[in-house]
């Protein structure tokens, strides 16, 4: 991560990052599928891990831009429909790396939408050339720019402090579990938007995540 961000990521070994779950379903036929494609058209880490990168950023579409309620939980459910919140993008990102032997651990902010209500927003970091980094494929609109970057973090949000928000720092192998249950319960991922989902996330350890 760049030397500029203060935030120091609580983090297991790497590989400790590759693993899969019910959520993170990297060995679904389509995940393999995908990953492999991305794989064989950019050779080297880094290339795929940004072409994946992008493929979850620009493919799949961000349930509020485009209006679209279909909640999409695990990252094959996510590629089927190809919407999804920032979660679920996420869980996508995460299987697409994991699949091809890069570990990718799952991170959040608390942010507010500009008033006084907070809202947990999901992405991704990613351990390249030595450290982790943090990726958010939540999907660009006009005010947000999220890149692909091993050098300087470009997010779609930056967590403002006088504002009350902050980044979590721990980096989690599994979703974690407040973020699992508000979408496994949901039937509408816009009524989600407009208030259901968590505020702020419960304190889990690095790696860990209740089922």
């Amino acid at each position: 991560m760049n030397q500029e961000k203060i935030l120091k990521l609580q983090a297991l070994t790497p590989a400790q990052y590759l693993t899969g779950d019910e959520v993170i379903d990297l060995s679904h036929p389509s995940i393999k599928g995908l990953a492999s494609s991305l794989r064989a058209e950019h050779g080297d880490d880094t290339s795929f891990a940004r072409a994946a990168f992008e493929y979850a950023r620009d493919v799949v579409r961000h349930s509020w831009d485009v209006q679209d309620p279909r909640v999409t939980l695990s990252a094959s459910e996510t590629l089927r429909e190809g919407v999804g919140l920032c979660f679920a993008k996420a869980h996508l990102l995460t299987a697409l790396l994991r699949t091809e032997g890069i570990p990718t651990g799952l991170c959040y902010q608390r942010l507010t939408d500009g008033r006084s209500s907070f809202y947990v927003h999901g992405l991704v970091a990613v351990h390249l050339q030595g450290s982790w980094h943090r990726q958010d494929p939540r999907g660009n609109k006009p005010g947000v720019d999220a890149q692909f970057s091993l050098t300087t973090e470009q997010l779609a949000r930056t967590a403002a402090t006088e504002l009350g928000e902050h980044d979590y720092p721990q980096l989690l192998v599994s979703p974690h579990s407040d973020v699992a249950r508000a979408l496994q319960g949901a039937t509408d991922a816009l009524a989600l938007c407009r208030g259901g989902l968590p505020s702020q996330l419960e304190p889990e350890l690095a790696g860990q995540a209740e089922g």
